[in-house]
């Protein structure tokens, strides 16, 4: 089975370590098998390591070669709907315990890297804007609901004069910054998560591609070079999920994201784009999001696809959205442009679940996957050890399919983005 590399990105270019896993040969047997390598996975690795457990992760690439090595590298508080949407879905008392997990999401992520010490650039803040200004009025409410309902504190509304000194991005109509959330490079993230699991005792394959599984007596999942019996199994698979399991496929949609890097930037410029060295992103349904790196790189994310086919040239096809923002990086040279796959779901919230004893599944992370994947493997952790009570917190949050399921979800996706996109346009 071939083992693809990394996508060309600027991530990829500036990964701190070069990480490389066998793939599976012949037989073996573990407490739990994980399949997938990205922030799930690992996590889940780590997690169960922890406890005792004896795991096997399959990852049919290299660990992060997914969304996990290839997203904005937001580390957002909350979950990814917003809690007044939550407490008409599931009430206030379960949107409560929805939102000490987004905070501890959060923290889960900063120990992790704190812990083992994984070297991936973490700041601190984000800021999010408004893209008109009828907007204006609910950042401003979400600000209040969130301070007086959840005693929530590291939270501010920002005018659009203020903002006009934090950002020289045009179009936008006041903000929300949040000094709770974070921000890092999401591959060396996943790679920091991968070696930790490695050196607590999980074992590791790369280009290790499941082709199917079998539930009698445990699990047994095989791969074209081997098998793996276990106990349990957890499904950490997200938008590459595809025809592996059918009965959880249904509930999340692969879509295509964009992104692309700037050369790096003289400091006066970076200050201008971003003063205070924040994440930002806007209040858009095809959301742009956006950071600098490092190298005083601008990182910048937007434009979707709902076909396999990604854009022949991704960094013209981002650099158009960059441009409304900021015009005045027209001469500026894109030198990378990628894409990637994540999963989202009807609601955007993401999807936990059990289909038996002995099998474990999380996906559908909607954009908001780097905190809540992260934290999916320590509550996949908790549930398989017998203590079940917070993963279902997550697990009980109604989830629907899409209608058609996976053969005719594709159009009614497309009917519904394109109506979307068109009222971000028109305003």
């Amino acid at each position: 089975m071939q083992n693809l590399p990394h996508v060309d990105s600027w991530y990829a270019a500036s990964a701190n370590q070069s990480l490389d896993f066998p793939p599976l040969l012949g037989e073996a047997e573990a407490d739990v098998c994980v399949i997938g390598g990205g922030y799930t996975g690992l996590s889940t690795a780590i997690h169960l390591r922890k406890q005792g457990y004896s795991v096997v992760v399959l990852e049919a690439n290299k660990v992060g070669w997914g969304a996990s090595g290839r997203n904005g590298g937001h580390v957002g508080t909350g979950q990814r709907a917003d809690q007044e949407t939550l407490e008409e879905l599931v009430g206030l008392e379960h949107a409560r315990a929805l939102w000490q997990l987004g905070l501890e999401a959060v923290d889960t992520v900063c120990e992790l890297i704190d812990t083992h010490a994984i070297d991936c650039e973490l700041k601190y803040g984000n800021l999010h804007v408004a893209s008109k200004a009828k907007e204006q009025p609910d950042l401003m409410a979400e600000v209040e609901h969130l301070e007086r309902v959840y005693g929530y504190d590291k939270i501010r509304y920002v005018p659009p004069q203020e903002l006009a000194q934090m950002t020289s991005g045009q179009g936008l109509h006041g903000g929300v910054l949040d000094t709770g959330s974070r921000h890092l490079h999401p591959l060396n993230y996943a790679l920091g998560l991968a070696r930790a699991a490695r050196d607590l005792g999980a074992t590791v394959h790369e280009g290790s591609r499941v082709t199917a599984y079998t539930e009698s007596n445990g699990v047994t999942v095989s791969t074209d070079q081997g098998t793996v019996k276990a106990k349990q199994l957890v499904l950490a698979c997200n938008g590459y999920l595809e025809k592996l399991e059918p009965r959880t496929a249904g509930r999340i949609m692969p879509i295509n994201n964009y992104m692309l890097a700037t050369e790096p930037l003289p400091e006066a410029l970076c200050r201008q784009l971003i003063r205070d060295d924040t994440s930002m992103s806007d209040s858009l349904f095809v959301i742009d999001y956006w950071k600098l790196s490092a190298d005083n790189r601008l990182l910048f994310g937007g434009g979707e696809s709902y076909t396999r086919k990604f854009p022949r040239d991704i960094g013209s096809f981002v650099r158009k959205y960059m441009l409304k923002i900021y015009p005045e990086l027209a001469d500026t040279r894109i030198e990378y442009g990628w894409g990637g796959t994540l999963a989202i779901t009807m609601n955007r919230m993401p999807d936990f679940g059990r289909l038996s004893a002995n099998i474990f599944y999380a996906h559908g992370y909607s954009g908001h996957g780097v905190p809540i994947a992260t934290l999916a493997g320590k509550l996949l952790a908790e549930a398989i050890a017998g203590d079940a009570e917070r993963f279902d917190v997550m697990a009980s949050v109604p989830s629907r399919t899409f209608p058609g399921g996976t053969l005719l979800r594709w159009p009614g996706l497309v009917a519904g983005m394109l109506f979307y996109s068109l009222r971000d346009r028109l305003g």
